[in-house]
Order: structure tokens, then C-alpha cells, then sequence
């Protein structure tokens, strides 16, 4: 990685009209997968600094970070531009958005100014952005992502091992919530709109870049075709801050008004919609558990076990409110060794 560094330093010094200075360059930020991103300065470029991302070939591949920038802006949503780019050595020049994510902004009296921005930002790129070619989020992904929970987290992080009865109750509550998310809307999905990838603006980028007011939107590489409630998911039901449930249903009411005007095929019945919403939302979370136990054992990055317990209890919420999901709550039960608990909403 250290050469990496060096590599990047010496190609932003062949970059003249960008004007870099290598000696200033700094950390910005890493992420769960294994590109980093570094802050520069630059004599030419407004605001005075640049962020230059770092994406290991064979690991990572820069093009369809490229490519959705491109599409997201013409959707009218505010992503870093490309201004420079070594596809081959996965090294990017983009715009800098800031230091303020809405993690770092959130609280009590500015939270529900920020997510109405990013709400009414997601009705836009699901209506705007082009979806040509997009790979989709089929049922061989979604499965495969599931899958992660009982790899890393049941077995690996938990030590468990599954009775074939266990193995099968799952095999079909998986199946259940696949079919349920093939049947929804499909749209332009980001797969992490949350709010370590949502940028507060200044005023001033935001009407030199022509776009509507919002949060930049950064980490969208991964976007895919898929099912319309999946980065609501992601945004009201943060892996990293919780709100009440009361306002979180308030919040995905509203994003259902304003996208049904939009012309986005929602339900008809919020009640219908939020049902979907729920489901699709433990689907993410059983990937989340197993993704963040494989970021521990497998890539050495242990502070994401902090965040474990919140997605667990998100993960309860959902499936001890549909019976369906019963067999899942027992295992759960068994994981964190708790008494069961007995009825359910739906």
C-alpha cells in the first residue's frame, strides 16, 4: 500500500492543469472495502483541494464509480466529479465535496431538514438516473449476501452450528424474502445511502455544480437494478445511528407521497408498502451482521463490531413482528441467549 502511495503521488504530479501539490496530501478516509481516499491541495481548482481515490486492481475496478458519477449528475444529484483518472492503476481525481457527512451533522433539531433533503434525493435518482446495463440485483445476490450471515456471523463470529432443521427453516425464510424483493418496483439502487456516504453542502457548491438542493452522494460504485424500498432501507434504518421507529415510519410515509408523485410505481397502500419495506429491510440487515463479522476476521477491521448490536436489534424488530419469521427468532435466540419471547404482529 505504501507503494501505491508513492505511485499516486508521482502520477498527480503529471496532472498540470489540476496543479496538486503532493507535499499536502492527507488522509481523507478509508472504507469498508479496500479503497482509501486521500485530500490534496490544488492551485487551480475551486475550493482549493481535491480527493484522490485509491482502488486496488484486481480488488476494486474505478469504472463503474466513473459511470454512476456521470449518470447521478445528470440526474440532478450532486456526486464528486471525475476530474482526472488512471482506470488501469485504479486512481481517481474527484471533486471535493467536504469533511461533513451527515453523521458527523446529525441531531435532534437538524435531522429532519438533512433526511427530507436525502429522502427527496433518492426520488430523484430513482427517477432520473439511467439504469442501462446496470447489473441486476437478482436472486442469485440476493441469496449469496444472506448467505454471509450464516458464514461469518452465525458460524464463524458465533461459533454456532445449524441443526439441517435450522438450515432449512432459513433456506425458506431466505427464499421468502427474494421472492418478495424480485416482486417489488425495480429502480436505480445505490446499496448504501446512509450517512456516511451523505454530504452536507455549502450553498455555494451546491449552485456552482447546478444541482438541487440535497446531500452529496458519495460510495454508489455498487449501484444496481433492484427493488425500490432497498435504499429507503438503507437510509432510515442506519447501520451506524438509530431513530425512534415512530419517526422513521413518519419519514417513510412521507418518502412514499412524494414518490408516488413522482411517478415511481409504489403501492397504493402505504400500509402494503411499509410491509415490503420491512421485509426488504431484514434482508439487509442478515447481510449487514455477516458482512461486518467477515470485516473483522477476514480483513482485520474490528471496529465495525460496535456496530453489530444495532443491526441485531433492527433484525429482531422485523422478524418478531411476522410469524413467518419464527424459526429465525428461535435461532436468535439461541445466538444472544435469551428466553423466547412469544407474539407477533403480523
Amino acid at each position: 500500500m505504501d507503494q501505491r502511495k508513492k505511485q499516486l503521488e508521482q502520477w498527480i504530479g503529471e496532472l498540470p492543469d489540476l496543479q496538486l501539490l503532493p507535499e499536502t496530501l492527507e488522509t481523507a478516509s478509508a472504507d469498508a472495502s479496500f479503497r482509501r481516499y486521500f485530500r490534496v491541495k490544488s492551485l487551480t481548482v475551486h475550493g482549493g483541494s481535491v480527493i484522490l481515490m485509491d482502488a486496488p486492481p484486481p480488488q476494486e475496478d474505478v469504472r463503474p464509480f466513473v459511470q454512476i458519477a456521470q449518470r447521478l449528475s445528470a440526474a440532478g444529484v450532486l456526486a464528486p466529479r471525475v476530474l482526472a483518472a488512471d482506470e488501469n492503476r485504479g486512481f481517481l481525481v474527484l471533486s471535493d465535496l467536504g469533511n461533513t457527512t451527515y453523521m458527523q451533522a446529525l441531531n435532534a433539531q437538524s435531522c429532519y431538514s438533512l433526511y427530507q433533503d436525502a429522502w427527496q434525493t433518492l426520488v430523484r435518482m430513482q427517477v432520473g438516473t439511467s439504469v442501462e446495463n446496470l447489473p441486476s440485483y437478482d436472486a442469485q445476490r440476493l441469496q449469496a449476501e444472506m448467505q454471509l450471515f450464516i458464514d461469518w456471523y452465525v458460524v464463524r463470529h458465533c461459533q454456532f452450528s445449524f441443526s439441517d432443521a435450522q438450515r432449512n427453516d432459513l433456506k425458506i425464510i431466505f427464499n421468502l424474502l427474494t421472492s418478495q424483493a424480485l416482486a417489488q418496483p425495480q429502480v436505480f439502487v445505490h446499496r448504501d445511502y446512509h450517512c456516511r456516504n451523505l454530504m452536507v453542502l455549502d450553498a455555494e457548491l451546491v449552485e456552482m455544480a447546478s444541482c438541487q438542493a440535497g446531500p452529496g452522494v458519495l460510495d454508489f460504485q455498487d449501484a444496481v437494478l433492484g427493488p425500490v424500498t432497498y435504499d429507503l432501507v438503507s437510509l432510515f434504518k442506519d447501520a451506524y445511528i438509530q431513530w425512534d421507529t415512530e419517526l422513521c415510519l413518519d419519514w417513510t410515509i412521507r418518502y412514499w407521497e412524494t414518490a408516488k408523485k413522482a411517478g415511481i410505481p409504489v403501492d397504493q397502500d402505504p400500509a402494503e408498502f411499509y410491509h415490503k419495506y420491512e421485509w426488504m429491510g431484514l434482508q439487509r440487515h442478515l447481510k449487514i451482521l455477516g458482512i461486518f463479522a467477515r470485516l473483522y476476521y477476514r480483513d482485520g477491521k474490528p471496529e465495525y463490531l460496535k456496530d453489530i448490536p444495532l443491526v441485531l436489534h433492527y433484525t429482531r424488530q422485523v422478524a418478531e413482528s411476522f410469524s413467518v419469521f419464527k424459526p429465525l427468532v428461535k435461532i436468535l435466540d439461541q445466538l444472544q441467549g435469551v428466553e423466547a419471547k412469544v407474539g407477533y404482529t403480523f
